[in-house]
């Protein structure tokens, strides 16, 4: 949502966690692939927000923390170390652990395919992340290519390499066909939503 900035009022740390927390979990854990990764890097995006929110610019605010989860987890990955959380106030922290329902359980419902997931985590993190975004997410080459901080013709090309991996990964999942038939050629990943290659059988 595109926040004018003339009218913006920053908003209470308890309202950006009741209306954010079970995005930025669902975001984390795909990036993450496992739910102790997803909760710390939720809990670190939050500090993070907690922090800079009084130098926010007013803007559109799932992008600002899109651009916040995806970088953290990334930075993460590079260090290869788990990032300290520092200067939460304790009664923030508390009530971002007690809030119910949890972003673990909110996320429990609308989970990726465990096949789907795995084969995500086994993408380079870079590609990882343009997946997420673009298929995942649905955001737009513009919109990762600033949240990620690189060229379009960069995330084009992560996106396109990331997808080509997927698909080899999941070809199990394509139905059997018979040996005279001519086999086709493999059809384009698009939004892993709706895409047949990344339902259930």
């Amino acid at each position: 949502m595109k926040v004018d900035s003339a009218a913006w009022t920053p908003p209470s740390w308890d309202g950006i966690v009741r209306e954010h927390s079970a995005r930025v979990y669902r975001l984390a854990y795909r990036l993450t692939g496992n739910q102790h990764d997803a909760e710390d890097l939720t809990q670190e995006v939050f500090v993070r927000v907690f922090r800079s929110l009084s130098n926010y610019t007013p803007g559109t605010f799932e992008g600002w923390l899109h651009r916040i989860t995806t970088n953290l987890f990334l930075d993460q990955v590079r260090r290869k170390q788990r990032i300290r959380f520092e200067g939460l106030a304790d009664d923030a922290a508390e009530r971002l652990r007690g809030r119910e329902p949890s972003p673990a359980q909110a996320y429990d419902d609308q989970h990726l395919d465990g096949d789907i997931q795995t084969a995500l985590d086994a993408l380079a993190p870079e590609y990882r992340a343009a997946v997420v975004l673009c298929d995942i997410e649905g955001l737009s080459y513009e919109e990762i290519a600033a949240t990620l901080g690189v060229k379009m013709g960069t995330v084009r090309s992560r996106i396109h390499r990331g997808r080509a991996q997927l698909r080899a990964a999941l070809e199990h999942r394509a139905p059997e066909v018979r040996s005279n038939t001519p086999r086709r050629k493999p059809r384009r990943v698009g939004r892993l939503r709706t895409n047949p290659a990344f339902t259930t059988p």
